[in-house]
């Protein structure tokens, strides 16, 4: 015990003492590599351009294996349906069906008054399409069927096409709603033709250029717009149709000057038992006729009339539906593909057009309930779907007498959480102020412009917000973290200090067309040379050196002419030489010409030497003043792709800084760039890959390496 409790000590302290060796020797780690140039990179890594596969090939291969796959892949229900866990998912499945069938159905009938036709087409339009996308779709929780805003989208199409008066006279109830049911399916087959096409050519990535404020903003301007669009069931009036831009500040102030003409109203049973129909003129639902309607081909004819609307409400029901998928798949922990969804959901739109229902999505307020209430699958759609078909065939007739005010009610009270969403205007305020401007522009435009338009503006103003925001990146000059390799913005790390004799200059987004000249402008300003300037000086002061040479040629060249001129006028005077003499002299005479002319070809000669010469023509030479620093380096860490322009614009950068003496060397390309600048000849003799490093910090050492010569203490560039 003695020996043990003796040892113990002794025992800790060696631990203790290796742990600090340990720690010792990690601080005094450090790691060597050479420097790695481009050349070095792909000597090293052996680069090389991947072997181009035939993608062509693989799609026209045909095989039992294949085939599975494909119909595996379209037809999502036979991957789950198989597997479904029945004692586990069953009962909540069970419940959560029968909790979203009875939110289904009085939202069935009171969407279709948003669309502009008879309630019962509400209920059609909640069974067909949920039971296809049963089959197709490949999100467990979303709840298709109605939606508010499909349905006013719907509504105005229905509206504009088929308008409650004409002329001053008032249309058949009958044969308008018939006009508008033939309408509204119409455009559903063409929705789902839309949204099909667009699923088999993978364009699933559509929606991503419907960002979430985008999206957000424009499904609470849509809530506005069916807000107001109850008001005359709420207070019972009767209104003009209005569509098109300003069309929601039309119907307001209709509202607020007919609001003395509303009538009080009641539930289904004081309706039914009063006759308030009869005797008050309160508008119900009406006649619900049980059973199924036969399938009926989409008028074709009015496919030039729909085409615009139906690509839009496609892409809006899609980004919705989409949006809530992927929410409850991230929650949950497992995929859904988005180009399968908008087969799922065209498919959906498309047969139940031709059963004559009206274009629908997802529903928020359905889906989190079938989330909540144990909703584990599809399944859950099913037995709701069932439920609905029910309601056709058997108990429709007890909803004929419900008031149209109820369901109006019922919108507006299913309308709370896309009217929450007016408090993204603060959240937006304090996270993100370009977020903000597109959620403010969407929700203006389309309160202003009605649905389609509004959703046309946002997306084209997104799309150049995102255009100003790369024309306007962020440009900085780097500096090297004390003991490390790291290099940050010298402006927001006060530690991080430039490199003497070294610029390093970093954007923030990629160099393109659009900002190629706000990146050359920035780079000239923030090295704090003037280089146009330099440039100009420098050309006219050898521009002025060799017209001075030229002068001073010119002038001897004079002088050499007179004398010679002058000698043979004496040689000419004296008349009495003889022959001989003459002879002589004339000879002499080409002499003398001869001489005189080598001595301008030399002088000549040396005068261009002497502009040519490394020395007389560097700014020092020049009298002109030095930058500070004899390299730059071009980090392109953030340059994703490379057009003409970006090459064109690099390649001015490469020239011009050499006019100032100054070295250019580029760091952290992606390969990807590397081939795009090799394919758009870009290096050439005087630009090889020896200027290209594979970060900064080996272009840093490189450049320092390879100083050239600059001024003692840095002179300031007076810019014009």
């Amino acid at each position: 015990m003695g020996l043990a409790d003796a040892s113990g000590p002794r025992d800790t302290q060696a631990l203790l003492s290796a742990t600090q060796a340990v720690e010792l020797r990690r601080r005094d780690y450090h790691m060597e590599r050479p420097l790695l140039n481009q050349e070095h990179l792909e000597e090293l890594g052996r680069w090389g351009s991947a072997p181009r596969t035939r993608q062509w090939r693989t799609w026209l291969q045909c095989s039992h294996a294949r085939a599975r796959a494909l119909l595996l892949q379209h037809l999502p229900v036979l991957v789950w349906l198989p597997r479904y866990p029945v004692r586990d998912w069953l009962l909540g499945d069970l419940l959560s069906g029968m909790s979203v069938a009875i939110m289904q159905l009085p939202q069935g009938l009171a969407y279709a008054l948003l669309a502009g036709l008879p309630p019962v087409f509400g209920l059609y339009s909640s069974f067909y399409p949920v039971f296809i996308y049963f089959l197709f779709g490949t999100s467990r929780h979303i709840s298709v069927g109605t939606f508010a805003v499909m349905s006013v989208m719907v509504g105005s199409v229905t509206e504009s096409l088929a308008p409650q008066t004409l002329n001053d006279s008032t249309i058949n109830e009958t044969t308008r709603d018939a006009e508008r049911v033939r309408v509204a399916s119409t455009l559903s087959v063409l929705v789902g033709l839309f949204q099909v096409g667009l699923g088999l050519i993978h364009f699933g990535f559509l929606v991503t250029y419907l960002s979430e404020p985008l999206v957000r903003g424009y499904t609470t301007a849509a809530a506005v717009q069916v807000f107001v669009s109850q008001l005359k069931y709420v207070f019972g009036l009767h209104l003009s149709s209005h569509s098109g831009p300003l069309s929601l500040i039309y119907t307001v102030l209709e509202v607020c000057r007919k609001l003395p003409q509303s009538k009080l109203i009641g539930a289904t049973g004081i309706s039914y038992g009063m006759g308030l129909k009869h005797i008050f003129g309160v508008d119900v639902v009406g006649n619900i006729s049980a059973g199924l309607v036969p399938p009926v081909a989409p008028n074709t004819q009015l496919f030039s009339k729909l085409v615009g609307s139906a690509f839009t409400i496609a892409v809006v029901g899609f980004a919705i539906a989409i949006s809530l998928g992927k929410i409850f798949a991230l929650r949950h922990g497992y995929r859904v593909d988005s180009n399968q969804e908008l087969v799922a959901l065209g498919l959906s739109n498309l047969i139940g057009g031709i059963f004559q229902c009206f274009p629908v999505s997802c529903s928020m307020s359905r889906s989190l309930v079938q989330e909540s209430t144990g909703g584990n699958s599809q399944v859950a759609g099913a037995i709701s779907s069932l439920f609905i078909l029910l309601i056709i065939v058997k108990l429709g007739e007890l909803f004929r007498d419900l008031p149209k005010a109820v369901l109006a009610a019922i919108i507006i009270v299913n309308l709370k959480g896309m009217l929450r969403q007016l408090s993204d205007v603060c959240s937006f305020w304090k996270a993100n102020r370009a977020d903000l401007l597109i959620w403010l522009v969407t929700f203006a435009a389309t309160i202003l412009l009605n649905l389609d338009l509004g959703l046309m503006v946002s997306v084209v103003f997104s799309l150049l917000l995102v255009v100003v925001r790369t024309q306007m990146p962020h440009y900085s000059i780097l500096g090297q973290v004390p003991d490390t390799d790291i290099y940050r913005d010298v402006a927001e790390y006060s530690e991080a200090k430039e490199v003497p004799g070294v610029k390093v200059f970093r954007s923030s987004a990629t160099v393109y067309f659009a900002n190629a000249d706000f990146y050359s402008d920035a780079l000239k300003q923030r090295c704090g040379v003037d280089v146009d300037f330099l440039i100009s000086q420098k050309k006219k002061l050898l521009k002025k050196r060799e017209q001075l040479k030229l002068k001073q040629l010119q002038k001897e060249k004079k002088l050499q002419k007179q004398a010679a001129s002058s000698k043979g006028a004496s040689v000419s005077i004296n008349v009495n030489t003889s022959l001989e003499d003459m002879r002589s002299n004339n000879v002499e005479d080409c002499k003398v010409m001869v001489s005189s002319g080598d001595k301008m070809e030399d002088a000549t000669a040396n005068g261009q030497e002497d502009s040519k010469a490394p020395d007389g023509s560097t700014l020092k030479a020049l009298g002109l003043p030095q930058p500070d620093f004899h390299s730059l380096i071009l980090d392109l860490g953030a340059l994703s792709f490379v057009d003409t322009v970006c090459l064109k614009s690099l390649k001015n950068i490469f020239h011009d800084f050499r006019d100032i003496e100054v070295e250019v060397y580029m760091a952290a390309c992606h390969s990807p760039v590397v081939s795009q600048l090799e394919a758009g000849h870009f290096f050439d003799a005087s630009i090889t890959k020896k200027h290209l490093f594979a970060s900064v910090h080996d272009a840093v050492t490189f450049a320092l390496q390879h100083p050239r010569p600059v001024p003692d203490s840095p002179v300031s560039v007076t810019r014009l």
